[in-house]
């Protein structure tokens, strides 16, 4: 084992659960299971079993979201008229699954909607005035459906209005200081929060588009369309764009991965075939292997191959373009990995002092497409909110935020309007444009918002731990309960557990020079275990505390707990 090193050590304060929670009054639920349970806030028999078993009968009346009424109304009105419909989205993977699921759904009740994306580099995102002078010169639309944009596009959308067309906007990202749109219909439950008793914050784009779909139906149903089958795309759509998996998204996703195994999109089969993946589905599936494939096209230039992947119904022809877009996969890692390699390169520099509450960093030839992904990966690292901005020829940048909890960028870009040429998004991501001339400003604006607004101790690291869980808790009836957690992500994270003086069998393992795999014994009990980049930190001398997560290990038919290592210490009695 290497010798300790101050500077390789993990510097992450552990926060243990509250071990005066009484948990779920269930005898036949393991312990751990419970444990989990009741830090989520989920303890009572009736709430356990709706958090483990989201049924689609339990999803709520479409028409409680605001503003829903009158966008069928709308929507109907163009298809009994047979107007020209265009379906305006965005470039990431929940503008190209709404696109599919509203084309799909339109087609069904006859029209043969347009779909329509911005270019990414010579357009920008949203309803921007060049990219809908495009779209009106080449579809001539009576009726524009804006799906994940518009919300605060009021200045496009009265330009939209000078010209007779009309919008419908399905999207869920913050207003504007200024008020909504003056536009037919705005479903978004974040822009009308205060018309409504329920809260519908955690939908994404696709899931808006899909309320609007189980809308359509109930008002005029269609016998042969059966919206259910649709919901791989929600899915895909909703775990790729980072929105919350709790309430109604687990519903979807949990039945979406189900659709999934038996999709009948032809386009996110070959996807599933390229990137080698087999039932059971869960969320890592699609976040880690088939949302970035779906994104690299729109990351490099345009979403329009994505599109037409999603919409494609001839097998070898969706294959074909799998491929294509696994090329384009392959270039947006090289732009991520040197993008980032020199974003850190600027860092360890010095220019920007020691000590910052944030980072902004910008560059000329950095590819907007990337800058987000980048951004999430030195906050991850450095613990802090961050924007990296791509400079182009005309000084022009854009750029993409990422956030850590307890820092809303939203506050920060309102706050700092006057350093943006514009900005907007959620509290944990968002975008902004910015000259480059007020870069250096916007980044001592970000550095003195978190300082004075923001509570210090948000700033440190911490692994947040779920429940304790012994080794010889470890077996396969605390797996069968524990695949009932899922699907995980954002809020509903994996339940991250711990394990108290565990001593190694052997000398660890170094595999790929970089992980390390490792047996385990507490007591009688002994456990295989991985950690993934774990030459990153030094071991401490054993016994150790060890967090972890829980794998299932499929090997040669035989079924076992595997550990995945995220952290470990020297034991602390």
């Amino acid at each position: 084992m290497s010798q300790q090193n101050t500077d390789k050590l993990d510097a992450r304060k552990w926060i243990l659960p509250d071990s005066n929670n009484t948990g779920i009054p269930n005898n036949d639920m393991p312990s751990v299971i419970k444990a989990i349970l009741n830090v989520r806030g989920i303890n009572s028999i009736t709430d356990s079993h709706a958090y483990l078993n989201p049924k689609l009968n339990t999803l709520s009346d479409p028409f409680e979201i605001p503003n829903m009424h009158a966008a069928v109304d709308r929507v109907l009105q163009a298809i009994d008229k047979k107007e020209s419909i265009v379906i305006y989205g965005d470039y990431d993977v929940d503008g190209v699954t709404s696109l599919t699921l509203l084309k799909k759904i339109l087609l069904a009740y006859g029209n043969e909607s347009i779909p329509f994306l911005p270019h990414r580099i010579k357009e920008g995102y949203g309803l921007s005035v060049n990219a809908l002078t495009r779209c009106l010169d080449e579809c001539s639309p009576s009726l524009i459906i804006a799906v994940d944009c518009g919300t605060t596009s009021n200045e496009e959308i009265s330009w939209l209005n000078e010209k007779n067309v009309e919008t419908v906007i399905l999207d869920h990202h913050e207003a504007s200081p200024l008020g909504v749109p003056d536009c037919c219909a705005l479903v978004n439950p974040k822009a009308t929060r205060d018309l409504s008793d329920y809260s519908y914050d955690y939908l994404c784009s696709v899931g808006i588009v899909f309320k609007l779909a189980h809308a359509l139906l109930k008002r005029r149903p269609l016998e042969e369309f059966d919206l259910r089958e649709f919901l791989d795309l929600v899915a895909v759509g909703t775990v790729s764009d980072l929105v919350p998996l709790t309430d109604e998204n687990r519903a979807l996703v949990k039945r979406g991965l189900v659709e999934l195994g038996r999709t009948k999109n032809a386009g996110l089969a070959a996807l599933i075939e390229l990137a080698n993946i087999r039932p059971p589905y869960s969320a890592m599936d699609i976040g880690f292997r088939i949302g970035p494939r779906l994104n690299a096209a729109g990351r490099i230039d345009t979403a329009e191959k994505a599109l037409e992947l999603l919409l494609c119904v001839d097998s070898a022809k969706a294959m074909r373009m799998a491929d294509e877009l696994e090329e384009r996969n392959r270039q947006r890692q090289d732009l991520e990995r040197r993008t980032t390699a020199e974003a850190f390169e600027m860092i360890d520099s010095g220019q920007f002092g020691t000590n910052n509450m944030g980072l902004v960093l910008g560059k000329q030839e950095w590819h907007p497409g990337v800058v987000g992904i980048v951004a999430s990966r030195i906050s991850k690292k450095i613990h802090r909110p961050v924007f990296v901005v791509a400079i182009d020829e005309d000084g022009i940048g854009k750029g993409s935020g990422r956030s850590i909890e307890g820092i809303s960028l939203i506050d920060v870009i309102n706050s700092g309007r006057q350093f943006l040429l514009s900005g907007g998004g959620h509290q944990m991501a968002a975008g902004i444009s910015i000259h480059e001339d007020q870069i250096k400003a916007f980044h001592d604006h970000l550095c003195a918002h978190v300082s004075s607004n923001s509570d210090q101790d948000c700033l440190a690291p911490k692994l947040r731990l779920d429940a304790e869980c012994p080794l010889s808790e470890l077996h396969l009836d605390l797996l069968d309960h524990y695949i009932k957690l899922e699907p995980f992500g954002c809020e509903n994270p994996e339940p991250l557990l711990f394990c108290r003086g565990v001593t190694p069998t052997s000398e660890p393992r170094i595999l790929k020079e970089k992980h390390i795999r490792i047996t385990l014994r507490q007591r009688e009990s002994i456990c295989d275990a991985i950690y993934f980049n774990g030459t990153d930190y030094d071991l401490p001398k054993p016994p150790w505390d060890i967090a972890f997560t829980i794998l299932r290990n499929d090997f040669r038919g035989k079924i076992s707990i595997q550990m995945n290592i995220k952290a470990i210490r020297s034991t602390i009695s």
